[in-house]
């Protein structure tokens, strides 16, 4: 499977049509959603389509026609995504109507067609399964962890502080939870704490 971490544009007009798609990360689906209705309010349609893996590892995919006829424009748009094997991908595609009648043949090729080219403008990258680790550092191991991630290069990370330092909500994928495990554990004697484990840790930890 593979994905991408920004969002691509295209243009191409069929028929007078114009036909503007936008591939994005799941992470940007909704903020991207209503700026196209706020950029776009004399477009006709703005069909879109995702799929994203949930937490139990499980691919969901959905899709909206907005107003063309059933089956002509959302599926169209989702099967590309299926076919590049994306995943964690969302599409929209703007329309603005040219004149001419497309038929739903025609509909059908304008709307997948589109989602290709975007497809083919974009860097696409190596999916890599993540799932979630929660930790606790008080203040005096911050700057070790901080300088860690950085190290590392890990960026997908939120925190929340309190009185005492901070929990951390990071995502890793197996290779990455390996190589911090085996930094952060040798930490808990110091106040580091492991609130919440990724579900792939077990099999790591117990090898």
């Amino acid at each position: 499977m593979k994905t991408i971490d920004k969002i691509y544009k295209i243009q191409t007009e069929i028929k007078k049509s114009n036909f503007l798609a936008f591939l994005c990360p799941i992470n940007d689906f909704k903020v991207l959603h209503e700026r196209l209705k706020s950029e776009h309010p004399k477009a006709v349609h703005i069909v879109w389509a995702y799929r994203e893996l949930n937490k139990y590892s499980q691919i969901v995919e959905n899709q909206s026609d907005d107003g063309e006829p059933k089956g002509t424009s959302g599926q169209p748009s989702l099967a590309a995504l299926r076919g590049a094997e994306l995943i964690n991908v969302g599409v929209f595609i703007v329309r603005y109507f040219g004149g001419i009648k497309l038929g739903t043949g025609g509909l059908v090729r304008a709307y997948g067609g589109a989602v290709n080219l975007a497809i083919n403008e974009a860097n696409l990258i190596k999916f890599e399964i993540k799932d979630e680790c929660v930790f606790f550092t008080p203040f005096s191991l911050m700057s070790r962890f901080e300088h860690y991630f950085s190290s590392e290069n890990l960026n997908e990370f939120l925190r929340e502080f309190n009185e005492n330092g901070a929990i951390w909500q990071a995502k890793f994928n197996k290779d990455e939870f390996l190589k911090f495990y085996e930094f952060a554990h040798n930490l808990e004697i110091s106040g580091m704490q492991f609130l919440a484990m990724p579900i792939f840790a077990k099999d790591i930890l117990d090898k």
